[in-house]
Parts: structure tokens; sequence; C-alpha cells
């Protein structure tokens, strides 16, 4: 069911815009959509030759729907929402699956992200705009391609590809929340024949937080300071070889102040925490395409994470909490590490297979992760009232390593002249090792199987449509420390999704349409839950996930994208989502027939670009989001918001500046929520929201060379 947007400036913005749409209906155009290329499948193909639901980014709508962070992107791609656990989003759902914590015990990452190749798969924090060419957003489950870590989907992310030209570009920007940016990109030939090739960038960026620390006389307690660097080496060998070398730097370091007692945006915190990042990563990507009959690559990657997320556990200070003393924190250090490597073998055009209608690939993967972590909770409490006192401290440490090893290939096969059928299988065995601590030692191993069937008709040149099954799957894992017998264990999920589309390219290539319908089932979900294992104990609370619960997910993607006249650019997404717990009984009671958590009942987004011939421009992009469950342990809502951004600015051959507005009418709403006990003496279980972020003015300028 819809819910009415409330704000007045909100519904405003949507009539004004809806006006404007009005207008331009009658405006014939000459321009066309330009192609898009996805690169996050196995071979990289045109959007609209897809077998699957795929919301494709260029840097163009990058560069003018984001800011800085991919969080930013989040609202405009169906069905996608994303955790506000920390300070950037880590966490990330896909059609409402996907975690939304740190994780403790095995990582196991629903939805895969990946940067030029390299795995970051639930550590998104790192997710910086600058210099990024396209972005790929895969809906259901990638059972064939990307296995154990994608079973809601893929992010892929691909930074800007060394040119035969030189080229370069100088940004810089600010804003309100003394906010400050900067970057530079630049990359051409090395040799004369252009064969050996570069791109480097670097970007800076610095702002607040939009809080306030009144206590600390601070504004900066939640701020941010985010820089990365890039380098890419290509190289076109005489011999046939395709080398690329892509190496990356990211450093995260923001603080972390973002809940508030009274859910506003100012901080009671005397010990202020940090949500930081800093990962190195590179990836050697080596294709031979000597032979007609066949094609060979090999994509070898590795990252190394620190990690470091803290917090001031009781949000309060010694003057809110008199004449209580009531002082708690937490601290997380953790450092991840992959290593991977993939081999493929393609069919060229001479190799295709039964009377030249199959085309053919196989492959194998590998990939080593290694997970530490150690934490301190700590703290004190006293009430000279009753005279009672405690304290904590609590220290964990874990070493985690698993070793994944897959077998895939696919199948395409032209039926006719028109149709295409996609055929897909992934074997995968993992092996883990895990000791902690607290003396918790445990070896499990398992083995996997995943894949896809689907077929694609082209009607004309126009119109085409799919449909497919897939199954795709997700690793088990175990619970650490204190649990309830039988339960340190969990066991593999696995789903599978029903989906059929249509894409199309119509008025002269000027009107694109992609619409996809699908319906899923999680079977052995897994579910982060709680119980109390002794009563009247509230020391005996634990955290744990299990296998207690079956999945029905169902919904509908849409994105259009239209181009009326020269200056005139309008799009629409919209997601439609139902996702249930089926025959789920929480200790704390039925959940069955309830929704999942984080998986709104609708996004949307809608909006439109105006060109003027002599360079000024124009833009406004509207977004909605149906209210979702915070979590599985309680029943509290977000509520449904509308948020709105705008641009104007002039643009030339070699410049572009531009003023932006986000959230220009300072839309008040949660990017996560926890309900808790958190204020002495009596503890009331209450609400506490994470808010996102307020209205903010700025302007960025791009020089080109």
């Amino acid at each position: 069911m819809f819910h009415t947007i409330s704000p007045r400036g909100s519904a405003f913005a949507y009539r004004a815009l809806f006006a404007f749409f009005l207008f331009v209906t009658a405006v014939s155009a000459d321009d066309v959509l330009d192609e898009i290329i996805v690169t996050a499948d196995f071979r990289a193909r045109p959007a609209g030759e897809m077998h699957a639901s795929i919301t494709v980014l260029d840097q163009e709508s990058v560069e003018q729907l984001a800011v800085q962070h991919f969080e930013e992107l989040v609202f405009f791609v169906p069905n996608l929402n994303w955790s506000g656990d920390g300070h950037r989003a880590r966490y990330f759902q896909i059609r409402g699956v996907g975690e939304l914590e740190q994780y403790e015990g095995a990582p196991n990452p629903s939805v895969g992200f990946l940067i030029d190749d390299i795995d970051f798969s639930g550590i998104g924090t790192i997710a910086t705009l600058f210099d990024v060419a396209q972005i790929d957003v895969l809906r259901g489950p990638q059972g064939s391609r990307y296995g154990a870590h994608a079973l809601a989907g893929l992010i892929y992310v691909q930074s800007t590809e060394p040119s035969e030209e030189w080229s370069g570009r100088v940004q810089f920007g600010g804003g309100e929340d003394n906010a400050l940016s900067g970057g530079v990109a630049v990359g051409g030939p090395l040799t004369n024949d252009g064969a050996l090739k570069f791109r480097l960038s670097g970007h800076h960026h610095e702002s607040d937080g939009f809080r306030d620390n009144p206590y600390l006389g601070r504004s900066d307690t939640n701020g941010r300071k985010e820089s990365s660097a890039r380098a890419k080496v290509s190289w076109d060998t005489a011999n046939d070889w395709q080398l690329k070398l892509t190496t990356m730097w990211s450093d995260i370091d923001d603080g972390y102040d973002a809940f508030a007692i009274d859910n506003s945006l100012t901080m009671l915190s005397d010990k202020p925490g940090r949500d930081a990042q800093q990962s190195v990563g590179a990836a050697f990507k080596a294709a031979w395409s000597g032979s007609d009959s066949y094609q060979f690559t090999s994509i070898t990657s590795a990252a190394d994470s620190d990690i470091v997320f803290s917090f001031d556990a009781d949000w309060g200070n010694p003057v809110a909490w008199a004449p209580f003393t009531y002082d708690f924190i937490s601290v997380s250090d953790r450092e991840r590490r992959t290593l991977s490597q993939e081999f493929r073998l393609a069919s060229g055009a001479d190799g295709r297979l039964f009377g030249d209608s199959t085309d053919w690939l196989v492959g194998v993967y590998f990939l080593k992760l290694e997970d530490e972590i150690a934490t301190l909770n700590q703290g004190e409490y006293g009430d000279p009232v009753s005279g009672f006192t405690d304290s904590l401290e609590d220290r964990f440490a874990s070493n985690f390593v698993a070793s994944n090893i897959a077998l895939f290939g696919q199948l395409d096969v032209n039926v006719g002249e028109a149709g295409e059928i996609g055929v897909g299988l992934r074997v995968e065995n993992r092996r883990t090792d895990y000791s902690d601590s607290a003396g918790l030692e445990l070896d499990p191993g398992e083995t996997m199987i995943g894949g896809e069937l689907s077929y694609r008709h082209t009607f004309d040149e126009g119109l085409a449509a799919y449909v497919s099954v897939s199954r795709g799957y997700k690793a088990g894992g175990f619970n650490p420390g204190l649990v309830p017998e039988g339960r340190r264990e969990f066991g593999e999920e696995s789903m599978w999704n029903i989906e059929g589309g249509v894409k199309t390219l119509w008025l002269d290539e000027t009107l694109f349409f992609n619409g996809a319908v699908f319906y899923s089932r999680r079977n052995d979900q897994q579910v982060r839950t709680s119980v109390q294992l002794t009563p009247n104990d509230p020391a005996s609370f634990v955290f744990f996930t299990d296998n207690a619960a079956k999945g029905r997910i169902a919904g509908v993607e849409a994105e259009l994208r239209w181009l009326p006249t020269e200056a005139w650019e309008i799009y629409a997404n919209l997601g439609l989502l139902d996702a249930e717990f089926e025959d789920f009984v929480d200790p704390s009671g039925s959940l069955s027939s309830r929704d999942q958590a984080h998986a709104p009942g609708y996004t949307a987004a809608v909006g439109a670009t105006y060109r003027r011939g002599d360079g000024l421009f124009a833009r406004l992009d509207l977004t909605a989001r149906d209210e979702f469950y915070f979590d599985v342990s309680h029943d509290q809502k977000s509520r449904s918001y509308a948020l709105a951004n705008a641009r104007i600015g002039y643009e030339t051959e070699r410049w572009t500046a531009q003023v932006w507005m986000r959230n220009a009418f300072d839309e008040n709403y949660a990017v996560r929520g926890f309900f808790f006990e958190n204020e002495p003496p009596d503890f009331p279980t209450r609400l506490y929201v994470r808010r996102g972020d307020p209205r903010q003015l700025g302007f960025t300028v791009d020089m080109r060379f």
C-alpha cells in the first residue's frame, strides 16, 4: 500500500515536475540515447541484451546524481536500500536481501560489491565516486557469475579507463557543512602507437558531518575526511595480449557521532567514535585473443583493509547523565585481506558449438579471505540512589580464514534468428577455519550449487523480452560467544528466482524502457535474531544467526529514459516490493507474514534535465521511499519520505560550473533504527534513529583538458 507523502514542499515539487512533463510531450527530438555496455557480466554486452534486471549508471548520471559517495546513488536504483549502521553505507539490501550491521563470526555478505574487479563485499565504505565511469547494479541471484557473495545481486563499480589520447580533469567544490573537495585525473598514451596507456587520479573530500556537539564545543565529531587515489595501466601487446593493471588506495577517516538521545542532530557524547577504513587493492587482467576459436582471460586481485568502528555506547556525557554514572564505549579493529584468481576460456567466432549456434565459456575461480577482529566493550554504571554499581570490560578477538574454489560454465544458444537461450552453472566449495579468544575453534565446509536458465526473444529492433529461472546461494556460518544450545552453526541459504522482463528502444532511439517482474523463494533463510537465555537476567540477552525462516519476495522494477527534444532528458525509475517471512517463529513471537527488514514497499525516482544551446543547464531530481521495518528483533518502522535535489549551471567544451542543492526541502528521514533501553535510571525501551543528511547547498567546478 502506498503512503501519502506529507511535506508540502515535496508535493509541490512533484506537481511542478509533472507540469513540465506535460509541456515537453508534444515536442520532437533529434538526439538519440547512447548504447550502454554492461561490464559486470562474463562477456561485455549492451544493457538491452542482458537476461536480467539491471540498472546502469553512466559517468554523467554518477556525476549529476551524487556529490561524493555511492550511498547518494542508492535512492535512484529500484529496490535498492542501505543500512546506516555506520557513517557511510557499508551494507546494502537488494530486493530486501542483505546485511544490516557489522557481522560476527563468518563474514557472509549477500550483496557483492566490486570496484575494478577488486572484491569489497560487505565493506563498501570506500565507495567514493571521483573519476568513476560506470556503475552496474544487477538484481537477483548471480549464482553462476559471482556465487556465494551475490545471493541478492551485485554492484560493480568501474573507474575511468586509460585512453589513447591525452585527457584530464581538475575538480574542486565546496558547500555548507564546511564541505571542501578537490581532485585531479590525467591519462593518455605512453608510446607513440598508443598501445601502452595510463590513467591516474586522486581526490580528497572533507566536511563536518551535519552534527553539533555542544558538550565538546565541536561541529565535526561526525566529520568526513575521505581520500582516494587510483592508477591504471593498459597495454595492447603485439602478440594479441591485452594487459591491464589497476591499483587503488583509499583512506576513509570519518567520525562516528550519529545517534542522539532525542533523535536530533545535536549530540551529547563525550567520546565520539570513528568509522574508518583504509584499503589498498590491485587487480591484474590479462586477455588473449590470438585465436579465432577461443579467448583466454585471467583476473588476479588482492586487497588489504584496516577498519576501525567505534562509538560512544551511552551517547551521553557526565553532565547529561548526572547524578548517575553512565559511561560506555565500544571499539572494533578489523583487518580483512582477500586474494582471488579467475581463469576463463570462452569461444571465439570460429569456436562456436552445435552448427555455429552456441557460444560457450568455462572457468575456475579461487578466493582466499582472511578476517581478523578485535573488539573492546568497556564502561561503568553507578546509581547514587540505590547504591548499585557495575563495570564492564569485555575483550574479544577472532581469526577467520576461508578458501573458496568454484567451477563454472555458461552456454548462449541462438534459437532461430530472434531467440537466445542462456544456461549457467556454478559449483563452489568452501572450507573455513575459525578460532577466537573464547576458545572456540571451528572448521566447517560445504559445497554449493547455483546457476540460471533464461530465454531472450527479440521481436524487432526496438523490443526484446526475457524470462529466467535462477538459483543463488549463500554460505553457512556460525555464532561465536554464548548462544542457545544447538544454535552454534547455521547452514547454507538458497534462493530460487523466477523473472520476466522487457527492454525497449523506441521513437527513433529516444525512448528506453526496462521493466521486470520477479518472484523469489528463500529457503533456510538466514536471520539475525535474539533470545534471552535465562529469565529475569538481562545479561543473558544474546544475538545470533539462525536458519529459522523461509521467505517470499515478489515485485516489479521499471526504468524509463526519454529524450523528447534536443534540450530535455526525462527519466523515471520505480521499484515495488513485497518481501515477507514465511513460517518464521522468532523467540519473541511469530513473524510469519511480516515484511522483512529494510525492504520498503516502493522506491521511486523521477527527474529531468534541461540544456540550452548556449551552455546553461538545470536539473531536478525527486526520490521517494516507503516505510520499512528497521530490524527483525522489533516491529519499529521508518516513515515514508521524499527527497528533492536540484542543480543549475553552465557548461562549455572545457569546463562546467554548477550550484547544487541536496534534500532541498530539508526532509527529516531515518536510515537506521534501534529499539532498546539506553536512558537511566528507568531505562525505558525506545526507538532511536539515525537521521539522513539534511539540506546542503554547494558548488562544483570541473575543468577538462
